[in-house]
């Protein structure tokens, strides 16, 4: 699969970045996001599609952005406040960060980037687990939506799943969003 998104990325990375954001901004009703709601991106690493372009169209509608943070290896991520004027500092696993005087905030939906996925929602990410275990804290504490963004290619019949991963409410490629779940 990291092959698959690593030609997907060199063929199509561009296209399918403005693609998802059209994808996403059609759609933000559907996803209850408006202003003031908190939406958690991340700083693409590798061949991940990049979501800086939708995060800086939803900060121009007032929308308020956060970024992932690694604090400890096993530990849930915590989120930042972001804004793309924004400083950054780099962290750990080539990932890039806001600095440490950025608010910590508690985002309303997640956006979360994925190696593949499958109809029901099911994903896989890096192998770290860190979405899993951010997710699952944060739907412990309050209503959240994730959106899985990925590459169209990147889906799998069924993806190969444990007890703790956690299932997206939807998924938004360069071909559309669709909503996940169980399949009947």
């Amino acid at each position: 699969m990291r092959a698959l998104r690593l030609v997907a990325d060199q063929k199509d990375a561009p296209g399918a970045a403005r693609a998802i954001l059209a994808n996403m901004l059609d759609n933000l009703d559907a996803l209850a996001i408006s202003e003031g709601v908190v939406v958690a991106g991340y700083w693409p690493i590798v061949t991940e599609l990049d979501v800086r372009p939708l995060m800086a169209r939803l900060d121009e509608r007032g929308v308020v952005c956060a970024l992932p943070v690694l604090l400890a290896a096993d530990a849930p991520l915590a989120f930042r406040r972001w804004r793309p004027i924004d400083p950054l500092e780099p962290g750990p696993l080539g990932t890039s960060h806001p600095t440490a005087d950025a608010p910590v905030v508690d985002p309303d939906v997640v956006l979360v980037p994925l190696l593949a996925f499958d109809a029901e929602g099911y994903r896989l990410g890096q192998g770290g687990g860190y979405y899993d275990r951010t997710l699952a804290e944060l739907a412990a504490r309050r209503s959240i939506v994730t959106v899985g963004v990925g590459f169209a290619v990147q889906r799998m019949d069924r993806v190969p799943r444990l007890e703790h991963d956690r299932r997206l409410d939807w998924v938004v490629t360069e071909d559309g969003l669709v909503r996940t779940g169980p399949m009947s």
